[in-house]
């Protein structure tokens, strides 16, 4: 017989450098136990035995007049509805809004496909405005020919590919390392989003270029303010990393790097560099500050860490998390998002019990490598305590590691690469809070 008893929890805390759960339920525009008001009742209260539902008997107002004209929105915009489907900063974790972070509101998507507009943003010195027609990307060093393009050098370029991708912040999850801290899988798991990026294969300009046999990196550099640069071994550049003009089909929002980014599949976000301006290809890493001084990986007997670049399997249960509680018992949908920078998700297990029995969800959509994976459950809710937890799989064979079994190896200095197992604890009256299995 299965232990269906939960484990004791370690909540996350209520003062400050945490957020508490109520002030995140409320910034999703969420609060706990709230209920949407129609007509003077509850939206998910049922109506009387025998009335007739008042949303649907009448004639809505909406269908006794005209709408609004084809053209009233050039470019499309979301329902005003859907208003707090928004990203959101946490301003007191970086000491400038010009380098810091807003995240994916993850808890109100679904499908894989992360919409433009809702891509979490990361700076390190301001978004960079580049007129396209002034784009010039160089590349230089241990090269037979050094080489300049312009956008539409790159765009008429042969061998275009559309390419689906997981971009995912090094930081991501950093702030749990040493326990159960930011209330909202926005908040845990946001800095992270899945797009086709559209380009051509950055091998293609360097072939042009001609590289050096001895030449072993290359170094990628943004034109932003904080000139942003990072090392990347050559046979990586070589292999499947793109130099990408289009998002979802469209020109990359400035935010993301407009006119021209790098993209580094797989690999931690930071050495995407946005606003690509230079690739110079020498025979050793430049040891820049994103390398040395960041994104290291310090262990708890003092020694880091370095070139820590494949973000390895990861899951997140989006629904039920704080921000998306559990609003009626009898069936419901667990829903969440698995990737790995190693591969193609093969499978994700999910428990209710905090870890002491496992299901196997439902993977749903397309499974591509180095891509985000739909995952569901389908179950039904009476009302009781859930501890909710997703564990993801590979195809190299990766499993996705509890918090506990990293900080066995790893410590608790660390910022970056936390993949650990999420838990969500969903009370009897549906709301849902982060916390630890002690």
């Amino acid at each position: 017989m299965s232990d269906t008893s939960l484990p004791p929890v370690e909540r996350a805390p209520g003062a400050k450098p945490s957020l508490s759960r109520r002030r995140f339920l409320n910034l999703a525009g969420v609060g706990a136990g709230a209920a949407v008001t129609v007509g003077g009742r509850s939206a998910l209260a049922a109506p009387a035995a025998g009335a007739p539902d008042p949303n649907i008997v009448p004639v809505p107002d909406w269908t006794r007049t005209l709408g609004a004209p084809v053209n009233e929105n050039p470019y499309g915009k979301p329902s005003v509805f859907e208003k707090d489907v928004v990203r959101r900063e946490v301003t007191w974790l970086t000491a400038s809004s010009q380098s810091s972070v807003s995240f994916t509101p993850l808890y109100a998507l679904d499908s894989v496909i992360t919409p433009n507009g809702l891509c979490f943003v990361r700076h390190h010195g301001g978004q960079a405005e580049i007129e396209p027609d002034k784009y010039r990307l160089m590349i230089h060093g241990m090269v037979d020919k050094p080489l300049v393009f312009t956008l539409e050098d790159i765009k008429r370029m042969p061998g275009r590919v559309n390419r689906a991708y997981f971009l995912e912040c090094a930081a991501n999850s950093g702030m749990e390392w040493r326990g159960a801290q930011l209330n909202g899988c926005q908040f845990t798991h946001g800095m992270i989003h899945n797009l086709f990026y559209t380009g051509v294969p950055l091998k293609t300009l360097l072939d042009m270029a001609g590289v050096d046999p001895k030449g072993k990196w290359v170094l990628a550099e943004g034109a932003d303010a904080a000139v942003m640069t990072r090392s990347i071994p050559l046979e990586k550049a070589m292999k499947d990393c793109l130099v990408a003009f289009a998002m979802n089909g469209e020109a990359l929002r400035p935010e993301q790097g407009y006119p021209v980014r790098l993209v580094v599949p797989g690999w931690e976000g930071n050495m995407w560099v946005k606003w690509l301006r230079r690739l110079k290809v020498g025979d050793q890493p430049w040891q820049q500050r994103e390398e040395t001084s960041k994104y290291t990986d310090l262990l708890a007997d003092g020694r880091s860490r370095r070139f820590t670049f494949v973000m390895d399997a990861k899951s997140v249960v989006t629904s039920p998390s704080p921000q998306a509680p559990l609003k009626q018992k009898g069936p419901n949908v667990l829903s969440g998002i698995a990737w790995s920078g190693r591969g193609t998700i093969t499978r994700v297990d999910v428990s209710l019990d905090g870890g002491r029995n496992w299901t196997t969800a439902r993977l749903d959509g397309p499974a591509m490598p180095m891509s985000m994976t739909r995952f569901y459950l389908d179950f039904d809710w009476a009302g009781q305590e859930l501890m909710v937890q997703s564990r993801a799989m590979d195809d190299t064979g990766y499993v996705q590691p509890t918090k506990q079994e990293l900080r066995a190896v790893r410590g608790t200095n660390s910022i970056y690469h936390n993949n650990g197992i999420q838990t969500w604890l969903v009370r009897a009256n549906g709301e849902t809070e982060n916390v630890e299995v002690g």
